[in-house]
């Protein structure tokens, strides 16, 4: 059977743009219901086809919430990102009705599991089922079932409200032109001073992220991280409070102790109080390096502060540049020259095509903007479609401002295509080589989704693994980013030279520096993702907790490298409370489990078709259809292990 891609709006019109928002929402939801309507008519000795349709009818349901998710982010429009929010709403409460259901619960509570034992994807989607079920307090009263229900809507609208405040909350400063001495000759050309003679830099990457590391100016380089680290403010405190408190209601509703307990519970984790643990891991194996780290900078430092004992956030990353310079011989401003955005876009698909045995094609089809690139995705010994990808990678006025994969669909054999976004805010013309790998990184998402988008069930497609496993594989792909000979392959300047090896191993050799400062701020954002959610059960008994402001100023004393800037409220427009909730540590624990995996990689070789294959096929393909440390046992043909981890933090 030929599958065809999802069919998008063929005008740019965005009443056009609406209407289909709320047709194909519409459409997903009543199928959806339609579906499980069967499931209540069913016997229990036919656990298959009350399979079948519930599988099925949350493949509907999650069409309409990806649709949803990703309209609400990215389309120009204010008025179809409201309906597109509005749609993902819909959805939400339907799962949560389903959720709640107790007839459905006993339908599936009393199906003949023994019929489906000699199909081991059955009997894990029963498991499944079950224990959603379970874990959705469905066998509580009606009074608690209709409390978890508010609750439930209450976090979807809050979800939203602080993702918008996150998009939508962008920043500026003016300064004279001639302030911004030390930013490379295309930012300058890009920022034409206005009618009052002052340029604008705005806090969206583009612009924020050079300004820090190149202009000479201090007090520019304060004031751009300072309007950075307030973004959101105050606007999104009282949302993330009721967010908290919400959740440490739901999941003492459902018999949890705090929300990490029960958010763990389905991760590799397992357990809440494991990942306070596992941050004081990662601490105390960075601390080391972060020291190593810090010496470094505070000399350079102080060679133009010599009074300075420490150094302000608002010049580290200026003054690890300056480092990088002197002492890597690395200058950001001539790496930029080897990266082009159209050059770095091609090259991306050129390398994982070679590494996964992909094409891609480029089509011609409609879009929510004229950024948008969209491809078609063929394996190499096929012509078979397997699924879509679309790249929308520039910034621009109410776009979601991080970088992020989005699902449009999810893809069943025989079913549905997968198709994915990749929602990134780079540069037009030169970009960082940090954003490089952070392309890459996404890619990886992508990638994930379509190659794991062609199995029996939609519970099991894309990037459906534990939730502290998905970031492993992006994580390893960032690896390709940094091979000098990979980079050759794209990255050239205007003159047409590829860049020179010795460039690319010093890079290298400068990411070394700076990965304890690294490791130690991502266990600053870890605790905080878990604290500020642990917090909530201790308020709940009554005890007395420190505002946000105060715990974030305090998680950053004790874990982060570097100091707090007075006034600033970081977490206002930490995005990832919404989504990641209290499970920030996911990205370290996902590192851990990456250079683990790309252990297995020969550093000469990094394109040998049988390893590459076997990860393809051992790790991505399968998508959640098995735990993912089996996955990574079957690749590795042993368990994980922290080593690879800690022999790369310790490397200098």
């Amino acid at each position: 059977m030929t599958l065809s891609p999802l069919q998008l709006p063929s005008t740019a019109d965005a009443a056009t743009w609406g209407e289909w928002v709320r047709s194909r929402s519409t459409e997903e939801l009543d199928r959806a219901r339609e579906l499980v309507g069967t499931i209540r008519t069913l016997p229990p000795n036919e656990p298959m086809a009350a399979l079948r349709a519930w599988d099925r009818a949350t493949g509907h349901l999650g069409n309409a919430a990806a649709l949803g998710s990703l309209i609400g982010n990215v389309h120009p429009d204010e008025a179809v990102r409201d309906l597109a929010d509005t749609a993902e709403q819909e959805a939400q409460r339907l799962a949560t009705e389903w959720s709640l259901d107790r007839e459905l619960y006993d339908a599936f509570a009393a199906l003949d599991g023994t019929r489906i034992e000699e199909d081991p994807l059955a009997t894990r989607l029963l498991e499944k089922v079950r224990k959603d079920f379970r874990r959705s307090g469905v066998d509580r009263d009606e009074k608690t079932r209709d409390r978890i229900s508010a609750i439930r809507d209450r976090l979807t609208e809050l979800d939203q409200e602080f993702s918008k405040i996150a998009r939508d909350d962008v920043r500026s400063i003016r300064v004279e032109p001639d302030r911004l001495a030390g930013l490379p000759q295309d930012w300058l050309d890009a920022h034409p001073a206005g009618d009052d003679g002052l340029v604008t830099v705005t806090t969206d990457y583009p612009d924020a992220i050079p300004v820090r590391m190149f202009a000479h100016d201090q007090g520019v380089r304060r004031d751009i991280q300072t309007a950075f680290l307030q973004r959101g403010w105050p606007e999104a405190e009282p949302l993330l409070q009721e967010m908290f408190a919400l959740r440490q209601e739901l999941a003492a509703l459902v018999g949890y102790y705090d929300w990490p307990s029960y958010d763990a519970d389905v991760k590799m984790i397992g357990q809440g109080h494991a990942i306070p643990e596992f941050i004081e891991k990662i601490v105390a194996a960075a601390d080391g390096p972060m020291r190593a780290d810090l010496e470094v900078l505070l000399e350079r430092y102080r060679r133009d502060y010599p009074e300075a004992n420490e150094i302000p956030l608002y010049d580290s990353f200026y003054y690890q540049e300056q480092v990088r310079q002197e002492q890597y011989d690395v200058d950001g401003q001539r790496v930029r020259t080897y990266f082009e955005f159209p050059k770095v876009r091609q090259g991306l698909l050129d390398v994982t095509g070679r590494l996964f045995g992909l094409r891609y094609e480029p089509v011609d089809v409609p879009v929510w903007h004229e950024d948008v690139t969209s491809y078609d995705v063929f394996r190499v010994d096929g012509d078979a479609l397997i699924g879509r990808i679309h790249l929308d990678l520039h910034p621009r006025e109410g776009k979601y401002k991080h970088a992020a994969q989005f699902t449009l669909t999810d893809g069943v054999a025989g079913e549905q295509l997968p198709e994915g976004v990749l929602v990134c805010n780079f540069s037009r013309g030169l970009m960082e080589h940090d954003h490089v790998v952070t392309l890459f990184h996404e890619f990886g998402h992508l990638l994930h989704h379509v190659l794991a988008g062609h199995g029996e069930w939609f519970r099991f497609a894309g990037v459906a693994t534990e939730w502290d496993f998905v970031e492993a594989p992006s994580q390893m792909l960032e690896e390709w980013a940094w091979d000098p000979a990979v980079l050759r392959g794209f990255a050239t300047d205007a003159n047409g030279e590829p860049i020179p090896t010795e460039l690319v191993e010093a890079m290298r050799r400068s990411d070394d520096y700076g990965k304890g400062i690294y490791a130690r701020t991502q266990m600053f954002y870890a605790a905080m993702s878990y604290w500020f959610h642990a917090d909530e059960a201790k308020r709940a008994a009554g005890e007395e907790v420190a505002s946000l402001t105060d715990r974030m100023i305090e998680f950053q004393q004790r874990y982060a490298a570097l100091p707090y800037l007075e006034g600033t409220h970081m977490f206002a427009s930490f995005g990832h409370l919404g989504g990641y909730s209290s499970a920030y540590y996911t990205y370290m624990w996902s590192l851990v489990i990456a250079k683990d995996m790309f252990s297995a990689f020969d550093p000469e070789d990094l394109f040998d078709p049988e390893v590459a294959g076997r990860y393809r096929d051992s790790v991505l393909v399968p998508g959640g259809s098995k735990d993912a440390a089996d996955l990574v046992a079957d690749f590795l043909g042993r368990p994980y292990s922290f080593d690879s981890y800690a022999a790369w933090l310790a490397r200098q």
